[in-house]
């Protein structure tokens, strides 16, 4: 098993994704769409003014979205994505870390308020983003540490 001193050294920067891919707040529902598809996220910081006011996820958009099933119109199903504003439908009140603070911290936040992610900030800045996925990632690196292998 790994030591527990090096848990303790984890940081969040070790493990989030620097610069995440972000939008606006005057960005459409469409733009959210094709950002999630096309660079496979799950998670859009939203800006405004170089701030970060908001979080849309892949959820929010298939929570917010019509269905063709619905019997509307193929120009009103297009008409919702293309006039909805993403400051409409994001997540305005986050939670946030830093990069310098410990892993477990973020896991505590991610576990207790069932989050799927956490803007990492500094000085006010977005500098990153951490995921469950990036939780995942620091659980595969301890269980394949060679420390973790003890024979006995």
């Amino acid at each position: 098993m790994a030591e527990p001193q090096q848990l303790k050294q984890w940081r969040v920067r070790d493990f989030m994704t620097s610069e995440p891919q972000t939008l606006e707040t005057k960005n459409t529902l469409l733009d959210a769409v094709l950002m999630l598809r096309r660079q496979e996220l799950r998670h859009i910081p939203i800006m405004e003014d170089a701030r970060l006011v908001g979080i849309l996820t892949d959820r929010d958009v298939a929570r917010y979205a019509p269905s063709m099933l619905m019997g509307i119109s193929p120009q009103e199903y297009n008409r919702v994505f293309e006039d909805t504003p993403v400051a409409k439908i994001m997540t305005r009140n986050l939670y946030h870390t830093s990069p310098e603070a410990p892993l477990a911290e973020a896991v505590h936040l991610l576990y207790n308020f069932k989050l799927g992610c956490l803007p990492v900030m500094e000085d006010e800045r977005l500098v990153g983003i951490i995921t469950v996925s990036d939780m995942l990632r620091a659980l595969h690196d301890l269980i394949a540490s060679p420390d973790s292998s003890e024979q006995g």
